[in-house]
């Protein structure tokens, strides 16, 4: 519970730039609200077409990852094995992703491009159609390949390569051993500074719609003295879930979550004009396709217009912004999936949804204001962006049933972003360390809920936009390096594949090492947790230190680490412009396979001390060998990397020089 575990430059370099916005808010509020509208038109208006090409550039690089040969790597060694269900997996991703901007979004954004699209004549079919358009590209891949570039960056330099768990080790392969610097903390500061500014985003207006909701409901006003005391709530309820962890909290929530928008969702679709919204959603497809590389690279450079900067570049800083909260996030649950499986379905699982989502409530919200509404709907949109939904849904059966749900599915959201952000920041604070004490994280989580407080009162939703922007600055360079040391990496990890199926194994292979009366010992019994700890620490540790010292006193420098949290030891020989070579031990576990009804109800367990090494390649269990055998399986592994890093197609490794 008062366990601290942070990384100081880290933690008190964000913190400090953060606490400086919220005392300029605080107490020079007037003056602030000038300084963020300046800085907002300033960046916008000199890097607006950085944001766009850089989207550009993210989606570009998904599909390449998720072809080929890339998209067969795993997120984690290649035996590991996913860690949710699939289903459960899925829920995760969708209401990790944009659930606040949904609510807020879904009939505000179409009846707002509707009544003023970017080009087509206001209140016509063309701007029906344009409306839909531009709302399916603010929401569709474009924004979920933002998030995948971070989560693939994190789940495959941080489960593959046995690096910490931050955004700093995605750039491994062009920093190497730097990432640990100065550079590596301004990288780390700048995604905690972005995550918090937009999460703190998504909590504005998700109280500004929670308080029109309940303004609908109860009567209550709409008002800084009803929405601080809902933050101050709904942040309470947040920390209550994040102390609980990410399986037991997060996954609940997130499930719950999704069946009531499904819920949501279908009762407006059934009660609505179903047929129509059906045809208007293959429609709606169609026209995103056709426009999709048109638009992706629109930056009305011949015609400027206030239209870009107020929606597409708010929203791509908004999801630069949130991607290493969202991207951390999916790349925690993501473990054991393959580059391909991780694309596919954050590219398209949850983007499928949200666009049908946005046709149901968006196409039926046009229709209700060119039919019943007379018009009515639009205005009332056009007043205020935060009460679109319960206007919407007074036009529909059971009005008050489904304004109350439309407020509870927003505070769930409110709680699965709080809480999902406070780990992410954490572990991005804490070094990559995600078993952190209890009061680290609800500090976290206290803090997303300030920041929205005070940026709320400070300048309203457009403080926080310009916050939002100004974060996502230099984060978007970041990616973009994220990107291309995903390349290198990915090209380095094929490449090693290939050069291992043309290289001859290791003369010492696990079994061969060990007398039959061993072998047959340990496949009548399997040995405990406790005996795999003891031999990792009483024989592998001396066996590594043994070829340690000897590599040292070679001239070439090797060191041996312990982590008795988790039992597992490494010898690391670093290596300049190449991978460094490890050999790691670590306490390992598999279930046995059932045979019959009774065996399943137990589903017993193996103990392993299973192998790990710099490439992510198959690691195999070394219980039971001597000291002597297993300084020969690590000479035979020694032997195969200084073969593979000279191998020609094989020197193509994360930062090497092609010459190597």
């Amino acid at each position: 519970m008062f366990r601290f575990v942070i990384n100081p430059p880290v933690f008190f370099g964000s913190v400090g730039i953060i606490a400086l916005f919220l005392v300029i808010g605080a107490f020079l509020p007037d003056q602030a609200q000038v300084l963020f509208d300046a800085m907002q038109a300033q960046i916008l208006g000199a890097f607006g077409w950085l944001y766009l090409l850089a989207v550009g550039i993210f989606v570009g690089a998904a599909a390449l990852f998720a072809m080929g040969r890339f998209g067969d790597l795993k997120l984690g060694p290649d035996e590991s094995e996913p860690d949710f269900h699939y289903l459960s997996w899925v829920a995760m991703l969708f209401a990790a992703g944009m659930g606040i901007g949904l609510m807020y979004f879904a009939v505000g954004e179409p009846l707002t491009h509707f009544a003023a699209p970017p080009e087509a004549a206001p209140f016509t079919v063309a701007a029906r159609r344009e409306a839909m358009e531009v709302t399916f590209f603010h929401w569709g891949i474009h924004a979920w390949a933002i998030y995948a570039i971070v989560g693939l960056s994190l789940g495959y330099f941080g489960f593959r390569y046995n690096l910490p768990l931050t955004i700093r080790s995605g750039l491994y392969p062009l920093l190497k051993h730097r990432i640990h610097g100065p550079i590596g903390h301004a990288v780390d500061i700048f995604a905690i500074c972005g995550t918090l500014f937009g999460i703190a985003t998504s909590l504005g207006f998700g109280v500004l719609q929670i308080n029109a909701g309940l303004k609908h409901l109860v009567g209550l006003p709409i008002s800084p003295a009803v929405q601080l005391p809902l933050i101050a709530v709904i942040t309470t309820i947040a920390t209550i879930s994040v102390v609980t962890g990410v399986d037991k909290g997060v996954r609940r929530l997130s499930e719950l979550n999704l069946l009531v928008a499904i819920a949501l969702m279908l009762f407006v679709l059934f009660v609505g004009p179903t047929g129509t919204l059906m045809r208007d959603f293959v429609q709606n497809i169609g026209l995103y396709l056709d426009n999709f590389m048109s638009r992706t690279f629109n930056i009305y450079a011949y015609q400027p217009r206030p239209w870009i900067d107020a929606w597409t570049l708010f929203y791509w800083a908004w999801w630069i912004s949130w991607s290493p909260f969202v991207g951390m996030f999916i790349a925690r649950i993501s473990r054991g999936r393959t580059v391909r499986e991780f694309l596919v379905a954050v590219l398209f699982i949850p983007a499928g949804f949200t666009c049908f989502w946005m046709t149901v409530f968006g196409n039926t919200a046009m229709f209700v204001d060119t039919t019943l509404a007379h018009g009515t709907l639009t205005q009332a949109v056009s007043n205020d962006l935060s009460v679109a939904l319960f206007q919407f849904f007074q036009y529909l059966p059971l009005p008050t049933v489904t304004s109350t749900l439309a407020v509870m599915l927003v505070a769930i959201f409110f709680i699965t972003s709080s809480d999902s952000g406070s780990l992410v920041v954490d572990t991005i604070a804490a070094g990559g360390e995600t078993n952190t004490g209890a009061l680290q994280r609800v500090f976290w989580c206290a803090l997303e809920g300030l920041v929205a407080a005070i940026l709320l009162l400070s300048g309203g939703l457009q403080a926080l936009r310009s916050v939002t922007i100004a974060s996502a600055l230099p984060f978007s360079l970041v990616m973009l390096l994220l990107v291309w040391a995903l390349f290198k990496g990915m090209r380095a990890d094929v490449a090693h594949q290939k050069a291992r199926a043309a290289t001859a194994p290791p003369q010492a292979q696990p079994a061969s090492g060990l007398t039959w009366q061993r072998r047959l010992a340990l496949a009548l019994r399997a040995p405990s947790s406790g005996e795999i700890r003891s031999f990792i620490g009483d024989t592998a540790v001396p066996a590594l230190e043994s070829v340690a010292a000897e590599l040292n006193h070679r001239g070439r420098e090797a060191a041996v680490a312990r982590d008795d949290e988790t039992g597992s030891a490494s010898l690391t020989a670093p290596a300049s412009g190449v991978r460094d070579f490890v050999y790691g031990v670590q306490p390992a576990e598999h279930k046995l396979p059932p045979f019959t009804a009774f065996e399943a109800t137990r589903m017993e367990t193996r103990h392993e001390a299973r192998t790990y090494f710099s490439d992510g390649s198959r690691g195999y269990d070394i219980m039971g060998m001597a000291r002597d055998q297993i300084i020969a399986d690590v000479l035979g592994q020694f032997e195969r990397y200084l073969a593979l890093v000279h191998t020609p197609e094989a020197s193509l490794v994360a930062g090497a020089p092609e010459h190597v």
